[in-house]
């Protein structure tokens, strides 16, 4: 039925976001006319979580996070090629993550080595 996920980012300054997943995340992709870049991501997975736990909550929103296999050689590597992270890496229970800036007004995107199997590159 569905053949891949289609995400988009909404910012001020699309072209500089979109120097971002092109020249540091370096993420392939397609100009389908005009300098509208579209980025493969590779494999994609969705989570869906409730609003509110025991502890915390939060608004209803969407989230948009990238998975690594090693957090500290991709935070190195990025840093390298220019990208400003947030914070420190952290352990939040169902892996390490951190938050890399989006250039164009966008909001931060999550990084995180999972502690779980990835249903996405599950056979």
């Amino acid at each position: 039925m569905f053949t891949a996920m289609h995400t988009i980012i909404y910012v001020d300054d699309a072209e500089a976001a979109r120097a971002f997943f092109r020249d540091v995340l370096e993420f392939p992709y397609v100009d389908t006319g005009h300098g509208w870049l579209i980025f493969r991501t590779g494999p994609s997975e969705l989570g869906v979580h409730p609003t509110a736990s025991e502890g915390w909550s939060t608004n209803r929103h969407h989230e948009i996070s990238l998975t690594c296999e090693d957090i500290e050689a991709t935070v190195r590597t990025l840093t390298e090629r220019g990208a400003v992270f947030l914070r420190d890496i952290r352990d939040d229970g169902f892996g390490l993550t951190t938050e890399v800036e989006v250039p164009g007004g966008a909001d931060p995107i999550m990084i995180y080595q999972p502690k779980y199997e990835l249903p996405a590159l599950m056979d």
